[in-house]
C-alpha cells in the first residue's frame, strides 16, 4: 500500500506505474473517493462536537419546556450524524478497496514489456552441456529420467492428488531433501536466521504481502476462512506485523522452508506434465527487513539475487539472470529479478528463482515499523528471493547431470547427503 499523501502529490506517477505495469486502476477515481471522504469525515466530526455541545447545554437546563425543545433538536442531529456515519462507512470501504489496488512505482530500471517473454537478459553462467561429446546422444527429459529410474510416479500421483499430482520417491525424494538441506546450511552460514514457516496463513498477510486482491485467483481458501501459502514470504512477513522493530535490529534475514500451494489458475495448457507447474511444492524463501533508504533495498536485492545465484553455481547447473519487465512484475513489486537454469531437453533456460524489492509497500499494509537512532518511526523495506523450491529444480539437476546409460551423477555438493556419486 502507498502513503496517500504520496498520492495525492503525485497522481502522474501512480498513472505510469499503473499503465508501465499493464494495471487497469484509475487513480483518479481514487483522488475522488478520497475528497469525499474527508469532506464527509469533517462533517462527521463536526456533527460529534456540535453533539457533545448540545449534551453539555442540556445537562444545564433547568426548564422543563427548554430543556425537551432542546431533546428534540438532538435527536434530529443523532438522526443526521447516523446518516453521515453510514455514508462514511460506505466511502471508507471503496476507499480501502482502491488504496489496496494502487500499483508500487517501479524502479526506472525496470524495462518496458507486457509479459515475460519481454524479460531482458543481463548475465549468464555456466557452460551449458554437450552430450554429444559424451558418446554422441540426445538428452531425456526429467520425467523419462526419473520414471527410468523409478524416482518419481505421475500416475498414482493424478489418482491420489489430482490434476499435476505427483510422488517423488527412493533416490529422488532424497535428493530433493539434499537440495533443500544443503541451501539452508549455505544461508545459515550467510547469517540468515532458520525457519520452518506455517503454510496455513490468515487472510490479513495475504493482503499485506500484496497476494491479495490481485492473486486472488491462485490462492486455496479454506472453509476454516484461512488460506494456503505459495510461498514462506507470505507467513514471514505476517511475522513482524504490528511490530515496531529497533533500527539496531535490522536488517532482519531470514530463511524459511515451506510446503507451497497454487491452483495455477492463470496457466490452462501451460507445463501439463512433469515436475515444473505443480499445485504442491516445498520452497525455502530469503525474506529480509532493512532500514528506509532506497540504495539499502538495491544493495539487499543484489545480495539476495547472489545468493541463488551461488546456490546454482556451487551445484554446477547453467543458468541466466533476466530483469523482469514492468508487465510481469506484481502490484507491489519495485523490481524483479528471475534466474533461470538451464534445462537440456529443451534447449532453453527455465525460471527457477525471483527476487524482488517492496520498499514499504508491505511493511506498510503489514504496520511492520522501527524506531531509528533519532527516535523517529519509519516503515520499514522488504525483500524477498527464491533461494530453491523443489521439484521444479530437480529438472534442471537431472536433466544436466544425465549420462548415456540413463544413470544421473550427483553434484558434488550433494553427496555427502545421499551418500553416493551416481543414480542408476
Amino acid at each position: 500500500m502507498l502513503d496517500i499523501k504520496f498520492i495525492r502529490e503525485n497522481p502522474d506517477l501512480i498513472k505510469e506505474a499503473a499503465r508501465k505495469k499493464h494495471i487497469n486502476f484509475d487513480v483518479k477515481e481514487l483522488l475522488d473517493i478520497d475528497n469525499k471522504r474527508r469532506d464527509i469525515l469533517k462533517n462527521v466530526e463536526e456533527m460529534r462536537a456540535a453533539q457533545n455541545a448540545e449534551n453539555d447545554k442540556i445537562a444545564e437546563l433547568l426548564d422543563e419546556s427548554e430543556k425537551n425543545k432542546a431533546i428534540e433538536k438532538m435527536k434530529k442531529l443523532k438522526d443526521e450524524l447516523s446518516e453521515k456515519e453510514r455514508s462514511l462507512k460506505i466511502m471508507e470501504k471503496r476507499w480501502h478497496e482502491l488504496m489496496f489496488q494502487a500499483p508500487n512505482i517501479p524502479d526506472f530500471s525496470v524495462p518496458e514489456g507486457k509479459t515475460d517473454k519481454e524479460n531482458q537478459e543481463i548475465r549468464k553462467w555456466g557452460e551449458l552441456p554437450e552430450f554429444s561429446a559424451q558418446g554422441g546422444f540426445e538428452p531425456k527429459d526429467h520425467m523419462e529420467l526419473l520414471q527410468n529410474l523409478d524416482m518419481v510416479d505421475f500416475e498414482r500421483g493424478a489418482k491420489v492428488a489430482g490434476f499435476r499430482g505427483y510422488f517423488l520417491k527412493g533416490d529422488a525424494a532424497l535428493l530433493a531433501f539434499a537440495v533443500m538441506q544443503f541451501t539452508f546450511e549455505s544461508l545459515v552460514k550467510k547469517g540468515f536466521m532458520p525457519f520452518i514457516a506455517p503454510s496455513l496463513v490468515r487472510e490479513e498477510s495475504f493482503l499485506g504481502t500484496g497476494w491479495l486482491p490481485q492473486g486472488e485467483n491462485e490462492i486455496y481458501h479454506t472453509q476454516d476462512n484461512l488460506y494456503l501459502s505459495g510461498t514462506a514470504e507470505v507467513s514471514m512477513m505476517g511475522f513482524h506485523a504490528e511490530e515496531i522493530l529497533s533500527e539496531n535490529d535490522l536488517p532482519k534475514k531470514y530463511v524459511a522452508f515451506s510446503p507451497c500451494f497454487r491452483r495455477e489458475a492463470g496457466s490452462y495448457g501451460k507445463d501439463t506434465k512433469g515436475l515444473f507447474r505443480l499445485h504442491e511444492f516445498m520452497k525455502i524463501e530469503q525474506v529480509v527487513l532493512c532500514a528506509a533508504d532506497h540504495q539499502e533495498s538495491i544493495k539487499w536485492h543484489e545480495d539476495l539475487t547472489k545468493n541463488s545465484e551461488e546456490i546454482l553455481e556451487a551445484l554446477n547447473i547453467p543458468y541466466r539472470v533476466v530483469v523482469n519487465c514492468g508487465g510481469d512484475l506484481g502490484l507491489g513489486q519495485v523490481k524483479k529479478y528471475d534466474i533461470e537454469a538451464w534445462v537440456p531437453s529443451e534447449k532453453k533456460y527455465r525460471e527457477t528463482h525471483s527476487s524482488s524489492y517492496f520498499h514499504d509497500f508491505q511493511t506498510r499494509r503489514l504496520n511492520i515499523r522501527y524506531r531509528d537512532s533519532e527516535g523517529r518511526i519509519n516503515f520499514a523495506h522488504s525483500l524477498n528471493n527464491t533461494a530453491i523450491a523443489v521439484p521444479r529444480f530437480l529438472i534442471s539437476l537431472v536433466e544436466n547431470y544425465q549420462q548415456k546409460d540413463g544413470s544421473i551423477i550427483v553434484p558434488e555438493a550433494l553427496r555427502k547427503y545421499l551418500g553416493k556419486e551416481i543414480i542408476s
